[in-house]
């Protein structure tokens, strides 16, 4: 598919970097690859739910009325933080959220619509101006937007704008949502909310898919400029240029960090795992001969000073003794020279084609972050959705951020998902098409009816 070049030019224009600190830490990256079994099987992720947060309380902070909706404020403890301690930064514990309701419902359904917020929404201003009261008053369908951990009120203070500042805490920020999704749908059946949809745009979109894969009933859901996983995104996306490669590189080149990460996943397998080795490897030969051409050089120097000492023997004539001393010092550079220059050419030869062989290697770091994307976000992982056919996705022909070439198509995954196509970029298509989405939750909604 052709790119879009707005997309482009606007990346180009922000300066913030993702994942300064490279991966994150070791131990939390292990224990988020042995939780994920709890969320990519919606058996599992239901009986955790059932278990340990079927009522889970929310408080609800603030009622304000304004116009022709109703607004409520609340907010509640992330389950992440009971299940896994200490991965969640401590302003992101706290999960809030706004209701945007109808002041009076028009019908007997009290229909509701989960918003998960797309990279760089921060807040709820955005969601609630283009999405939630346009919905509303279109379609009399309510809205519940959530906040993403790291954003707004949960962005912890040595984070820059939306840029996370670690891999691995977009993995806790998806595990989060997840479980805060599952709490906030049976908050809304329990206050005689339904029936219930999630949706989001880009990030948000993705974030909705996972989440709507956990739920054990029929859903709508509506995700709008995402696709079936992360990894093209930060591999093959414009935002892959926002990335520190080379600090991720050398991070990757930890043997323990490789070969314990490595073991864990699934979906790297000798493609990823077997490349880091190398990869490693490839460098300390390129270290090692490096070495053995200064010392090559260094003996070289050396031996040629030396063969130009002559010493004086008593019994030979003075001019016959430098004739014949210079003979044999010119014959012993010569011969020196050249075994030296062999020699420098056996090594240059060699290290050229380890520089050759590192240039190869120099793509492991983002297979690796393909793999562990793959591994933590691809659909294919999760349980499908009950109803596939109350999925309608919305996509850009053109998007630079969420490249679709050689990804599993959604359809394929979800059959009996609709998929949709705007025919612009990703920048535009939520510049000029928020219609579009509204339309596309209502059609969603509207096949709920039909179920």
């Amino acid at each position: 598919m052709s790119r879009s070049k707005l997309d482009v030019m606007y990346r180009r224009l922000l300066l913030t970097k993702f994942f300064t600190r490279g991966w994150g830490d070791l131990d939390q990256l292990k224990r988020l690859l042995e939780f994920r079994k709890y969320v990519q099987n919606r058996d599992l992720c239901c009986q955790l739910v059932d278990t340990h947060f079927r009522n889970y309380p929310l408080a609800i902070d603030k009622s304000t009325v304004g116009g022709d909706c109703k607004i409520l404020e609340g907010h509640f403890t992330s389950p992440l933080t009971h299940i896994l301690p200490g991965l969640l930064p401590r302003e992101a514990e706290t999960a809030r959220f706004q209701l945007i309701l109808p002041v009076r419902w028009p019908t007997q359904e009290r229909p509701v619509c989960i918003h998960l917020a797309g990279t760089g929404d921060h807040f709820f201003w955005r969601r609630r101006t283009l999405i939630a009261k346009p919905l509303l008053k279109e379609s009399g369908i309510a809205s519940l937007l959530l906040e993403n951990p790291y954003y707004g009120y949960r962005k912890p203070k040595d984070q820059l704008r939306s840029s996370l500042l670690n891999v691995s805490d977009i993995f806790v920020m998806g595990g989060a949502l997840i479980l805060e999704s599952q709490i906030l749908m049976h908050w809304c059946e329990r206050q005689g909310l339904g029936p219930l949809g999630l949706t989001g745009i880009s990030m948000g979109g993705h974030m909705a898919s996972l989440a709507a894969s956990n739920w054990p009933k029929p859903i709508a859901l509506v995700p709008c400029l995402s696709w079936s996983t992360a990894s093209s995104v930060f591999t093959q996306g414009v935002l892959s240029r926002a990335i520190p490669w080379r600090l991720l590189e050398k991070q990757y080149e930890n043997d323990a960090y490789i070969q314990e990460i490595g073991a864990l996943l699934k979906s790297i397998g000798e493609d990823s795992f077997k490349l880091g080795q190398e990869f490693v490897s490839s460098v300390g030969e390129l270290q090692h001969l490096n070495t053995n051409l200064l010392a090559v050089k260094s003996n070289s120097l050396g031996q040629v000073s030396t063969s130009k000492i002559v010493t004086s023997q008593p019994t030979i004539d003075k001019s016959e003794m430098l004739q014949h001393g210079s003979k044999m010092s010119l014959s012993g550079s010569t011969r020196q020279l050249s075994d030296n220059e062999e020699e420098n050419h056996k090594v240059k030869t060699a290290l050229k084609k380890a520089r050759l062989k590192a240039q190869q290697r120099s793509q492991e770091a983002m297979v690796f972050m393909e793999g562990v994307m793959d591994e933590i976000t691809h659909l294919k992982n999760y349980t499908v959705p009950v109803d596939p056919n109350l999925v309608v996705v919305v996509a850009a022909k053109h998007d630079s951020y969420v490249p679709r070439d050689k990804i599993t198509d959604l359809a394929d995954l979800w059959p009996g998902c609709e998929v949709r196509y705007i025919d612009t970029g990703h920048i535009a298509a939520f510049l000029f098409n928020q219609s579009v989405f509204r339309k596309a939750i209502t059609d969603a909604f509207a096949r709920m009816g039909k179920t």
